[in-house]
């Protein structure tokens, strides 16, 4: 009897250790995240005391300040929020479904595809309320053939869905050239913003008209962390649980997907929050995805309003895609030497 109150003391003891250890990453995320959205709506070609926000944001002081503030700097921020929380989220739906932690929307080729189908529409002079739609539906198909090369005699292998995502981005590269040679010179500029991954001129049309889709999403994301916790038990473990591993995976995808094709038709095609924030999560947290999958999102969210923000310090201001590649690179490097140790 008293070892079996003891192991209960101690499984009660851990429990409350990974509670505290998910309140203090949940605190400390949203403390940062404020901090950088702050900053974010201050700083700029032209700067803001705190004081000065706060009078624009409730309507009163210069009008210069509060054209900035609401015309420029707050549509934008919120456009990095939505897009970094679709694809923090969207790469941790990957990883948990593919219990593999290089599992990405850009690496898996969902980006390419959604951005595929953007450009095509923008190249044909499509509605804007339409691209969401047609970026998800190309994610969606993307990942359709990239799960098809994937598949083999023993199940999805994952080095060949790594590889079925590169060969298909690269593929869907070349299109995306041809459409951009055919198109005409307006069109060219508005197509380029999406490869290269921009929220520069970001307004809140998009905002408006992608938010709701991210929104809607996201929190069908939340509620499918059960079935990604049970699919990181494995496919026999999870059928003998009662769980439909086909159809969860169906869903997973399907969320993953319209999360990525999300994020693409509003910031273009930008890699590595999916692929990085995820790992950082996990690391704070543990690998229950009931913490994981929201915890990611604001960590998505923090990662890319921070690359914003840094993208438009300089003289010059860079894309935000080219930040978070060249903060994110050396991270996937590291990743793939200890895969090899």
């Amino acid at each position: 009897m008293k070892i079996i109150n003891m192991a209960l003391l101690k499984g009660a003891l851990r429990l409350k250790i990974a509670g505290d250890r998910i309140y203090l990453a949940a605190f400390f995320l949203s403390v940062a995240l404020l901090v950088v959205v702050g900053l974010s709506l201050s700083f700029g070609s032209v700067a803001m005391t705190p004081h000065q926000l706060w009078l624009a944001l409730i309507g009163q002081g210069d009008q210069l300040y509060q054209t900035i503030l609401w015309d420029l700097r707050l549509p934008r921020t919120l456009a990095a929020l939505l897009v970094g929380a679709a694809l923090g989220m969207s790469g941790s739906l990957l990883q948990g479904m593919l219990r593999n932690g290089l599992a990405s929307p850009f690496l898996l080729g969902i980006s390419a595809g959604a951005g595929l189908a953007a450009v095509a529409m923008l190249s044909l002079g499509v509605l804007q309320t339409w691209i969401p739609l047609g970026a998800w539906v190309g994610g969606l198909l993307t990942t359709v053939l990239v799960y098809f090369l994937a598949r083999s005699k023993n199940g999805i292998a994952v080095e060949r869905l790594i590889l079925g995502g590169v060969a298909v981005s690269s593929l869907f590269g070349a299109v995306q050239s041809v459409l951009l040679l055919m198109a005409e010179d307006g069109q060219i500029q508005a197509a380029l913003n999406w490869l290269i991954g921009s929220l520069n001129g970001r307004g809140w049309n998009e905002v408006t008209i992608s938010g709701s889709y991210i929104t809607v999403a996201l929190l069908c994301g939340c509620l499918l962390a059960r079935a990604v916790n049970l699919l990181n038990l494995g496919d026999d473990l999870a059928i003998s649980l009662g769980v439909s591993v086909v159809r969860s995976r169906i869903l997973i995808g399907g969320i993953a997907t319209l999360l990525a094709a999300g994020a693409v038709s509003i910031g273009g095609l930008i890699g590595f929050v999916g692929l990085i924030v995820p790992h950082g999560i996990r690391l704070m947290v543990g690998t229950d995805y009931r913490a994981v999958l929201p915890l990611s999102a604001i960590g998505g969210a923090l990662v890319l309003s921070f690359a914003d923000l840094l993208s438009r310090l300089g003289a010059v201001e860079l894309p935000v895609g080219a930040v978070t590649a060249l903060l994110g690179s050396p991270l996937f490097i590291y990743l793939l030497y200890r895969r090899n140790l």
